[in-house]
Parts: structure tokens; sequence; C-alpha cells
């Protein structure tokens, strides 16, 4: 059987469907709980309704690149797989990378070699097991999060603010780091979407142009990879 039969096959559809609804679930639950939580700490409906507008705009973005990774994974891993994983995951690279990795395993290098069902099996396997990790780590660690600030911090919500935003910095700063030290197409998408933000941003704030603010990260991602794709 060829192996995108395998990939593409209703099993997969439906493994794939059982664990995106635990997601789905679980989404649900953390707007009910913040809704709840919202009345509780004196928030109106207003001010919840507007939060819940900015967070779907400023998803917008993000989403549609991950809509991208999604068409590349889709060739090489089927629908299932790539509808699947970047539902739970949301990183491409890392998806591509764990598949490369599975294949090889196999003998077979992607997107070169003919797939085989051993080949994809590898892949799906690698996929899985290369997220376990992180998805454990989070699982076991995030109720203590609270006191690790808490202590790091020293009661401090100044320093615990610096700490936060420094980790964020931190994060983002080693993810794009890589594209800008390319010195290719990638490095001028993130020089130039850095550069919009830098613009929008001060704009925003001091005009105070609501929808600018909720719409500048789209607008960064997109801006950049139009700079990136004329020049």
């Amino acid at each position: 059987m060829d192996y995108m039969q395998i990939a593409n096959s209703v099993p997969m559809w439906i493994a794939a469907g059982a664990a995106i609804s635990l997601v789905v679930v679980q989404a649900l639950l953390f707007l009910l709980k913040s809704h709840k939580t919202g009345k509780e700490i004196g928030l109106t409906e207003i001010q919840m309704k507007d939060a819940m507008k900015s967070s779907f705009i400023t998803s917008i973005g993000p989403s549609i690149v991950i809509l991208s990774g999604l068409l590349s994974l889709l060739v090489t891993v089927g629908g299932p797989m790539a509808w699947m994983r970047l539902s739970l995951i949301g990183s491409v690279m890392f998806e591509l990378m764990a598949a490369g990795f599975g294949t090889e395993a196999a003998g077979v290098r992607m997107g070169i070699d003919t797939m085989t069902d051993v080949a994809f099996a590898n892949a799906v396997w690698t996929m899985i097991l290369g997220s376990i990790g992180w998805v454990l780590f989070a699982t076991l660690t995030a109720d203590k999060m609270g006191k690790v600030q808490e202590k790091a911090s020293k009661g401090d919500k100044g320093t615990l603010t610096i700490i936060s935003t420094s980790a964020m910095l931190g994060a983002f700063g080693a993810l794009v780091s890589p594209h800008v030290m390319a010195m290719n197409n990638n490095s001028i998408a993130a020089l130039a979407g850095g550069g919009i933000m830098l613009i929008i941003n001060p704009l925003a704030k001091k005009r105070d142009i609501k929808w600018l603010k909720e719409w500048s990260l789209a607008i960064a991602l997109f801006g950049g990879m139009l700079v990136a794709a004329l020049v």
C-alpha cells in the first residue's frame, strides 16, 4: 500500500481528531474559567469582550503562518498528521526536522528519495516522541512555577515583571536570531518586520489608535514577508 493511503486513511483522521478534541475542550474550559474569574475580579462584559477581540485579531497573523507551514507538512506526512501536529505544537520547523530524522533512520531522505510506509511510520513516531519531553515537563511543573517566580522575585512585583519580560525577550530573541544571522531573505523579513513594529507601536500609543495596536503583529508579520518577497 502506498504510504499516502495510510497517511490519509480514516483511522489516521480519527486518531488525529481525538487528539485535537482535547485541545478544543481545554480551550473551552479556559474560556469559561477566564470569564468566571473576570467577573469575580470586577471586570465588565465590555472589558472582557474587548480582550477577546484583541486576542482574536492578534492570533490571525501567527495562524496564517501556521497554515502555510501546514501546507508544506501536508505533502510529506499527509493531512491528519499535519493537522494534528500543528494544532498541538505549532512549530513547522520542528515537525519537518523531526520527520526528516525519522525517515533518514529508515534510509529515506525526505523530499529526495521515495517515501516508504516504514519511513512514514518512523517519521510519525519521531514527531510524537520528540515532543513528549516538554509536554511532560510542563504538565508536571506548571503548578509549581508560581512558587518559583515568587522565590526568584522575593515578593517584589517589579522584579517579577523584569524577570518575565526578560524571559520573553530571550525566547523571541533565540527564535529570530538564526533568521537574522542567515543573511538571506529570512534576515530581510525579520529585520523588516521588526522595523515595522518599531514604527507602528509608538504611533499607535502616541495617537491612541486602538485598531492599530490590535493589528500591529499581523501587519509586521505580513509586512516583513512582503518586503522580503519584493527585494
